[in-house]
């Protein structure tokens, strides 16, 4: 391809394109919007200039003028220019509006509101439009909403049920924490694969990177990790599968770690957990306490925290020729990293 990009657009940055299409109805606007769109999706620049009627340095200018200044750059400005100012009554009615009402109540799709999608319905609903985002983050901010990046959950996550397991398990975990012989683990399993993942990086402006990535069928190897809740160590292990056989050894390497010490380890329902060689192995210790999770739960584990500083230090944005060497390398990362993360509602004690 000849696509070369400095960044990948968001989700939100993708909605608000999505949404000018759809509620456009000037073919210039749209047309600058589905080149942003295909340009990120690295489709080939001559089927983007054929679809769009755009040359090759439009394009590019449409992308960079959409990314430093938002989806109104793309609208047209020539004929029946909107006014620029909203009267005191009209911005309360929309400030109202935004604390009220979702985008799907106002007939768009999303749920949430970005600034795309307020300035769009600002256009629609007034002739008005401002000249840049800093007035639509006024409106928010007048609204009492604050910028967050949506996560993911589980269907099947259910909030009452880690309400009830924050409830039950906090004066259980305070006690823990204060027993200088009890180590708190909270334990967690990862892939590592030798597919190319992106994140996003800061560079020069006109600088455009290009990671390779692999074509081939995807290696993988997994890593166990255990992070001590009160000295913030890690404890990783990298294996070839995961399962109750594997799963038993490295509980042997865990001890071996911590020969003496009660163990209150804090894992999750996952099948390998409960295996019987597993359940026989903790029953002959006789030293290991095991707290379980709520179910699609994965935020209530700290070790979820410890993945996270390891793709992005260690293996993002690059190519993983070597499956083996990638993982040692990531491994030797986190046991040698301190990661001060505490469990919800409780600190460590150290």
């Amino acid at each position: 391809m000849g696509v070369m990009e400095s960044r990948r657009l968001t989700s939100d940055e993708i909605q608000e394109l999505r949404t000018l299409v759809r509620t456009s109805k000037k073919s210039p606007e749209t047309k600058r919007a589905q080149a942003v769109i295909l340009l990120d999706r690295m489709a080939d620049m001559q089927d983007i200039g054929i679809l769009t009627d755009l040359s090759r340095s439009q394009i590019f200018n449409v992308r960079k003028r959409f990314l430093t200044e938002g989806v109104t750059t793309l609208i047209d400005k020539r004929e029946g220019r909107p006014k620029e100012l909203l009267t005191k009554k009209e911005r309360a009615v929309i400030i109202e509006t935004v604390k009220t009402k979702t985008p799907k109540d106002c007939g768009y799709v999303s749920e949430h509101w970005t600034t795309g999608i307020l300035g769009n319905w600002i256009e629609q609903e007034y002739k008005a439009r401002y000249k840049s985002k800093t007035s639509l983050y006024l409106v928010f901010k007048q609204a009492r909403f604050t910028y967050h990046k949506p996560g993911m959950v589980y269907r099947e996550h259910d909030e009452q049920e880690v309400t009830q397991w924050r409830k039950e398990s906090k004066p259980k975990l305070k006690r823990l924490l204060k027993e200088n012989d009890t180590v708190i683990l909270a334990e967690d399993e990862m892939i590592l694969t030798t597919r190319t993942t992106i994140q996003k990086v800061w560079l020069p402006q006109g600088e455009y990177p290009k990671i390779e990535c692999s074509t081939g069928g995807r290696k993988r190897r997994s890593v166990y990790g255990f992070l001590n809740m009160k000295t913030g160590d890690e404890h990783a292990f990298k294996t070839e599968k995961q399962n109750m056989y594997v799963t038993k050894e490295i509980l042997e390497q865990v001890r071996i770690i911590y020969p003496k010490q009660k163990i209150a380890l804090l894992w999750d329902n996952a099948g390998w957990h409960k295996g019987s060689i597993v359940q026989e192995y903790i029953k002959i210790d006789g030293n290991i306490t095991i707290i379980h999770f709520p179910r699609y739960a994965p935020e209530e584990n700290p070790q979820e925290h410890v993945w996270k500083s390891g793709r992005s230090a260690v293996t993002h944005n690059r190519f993983i020729q070597d499956i083996d060497a990638a993982t040692d390398e990531l491994v030797l990362y986190f046991n040698k990293t301190k990661f001060k993360y505490s469990l919800p509602g409780l600190s460590p004690i150290s």
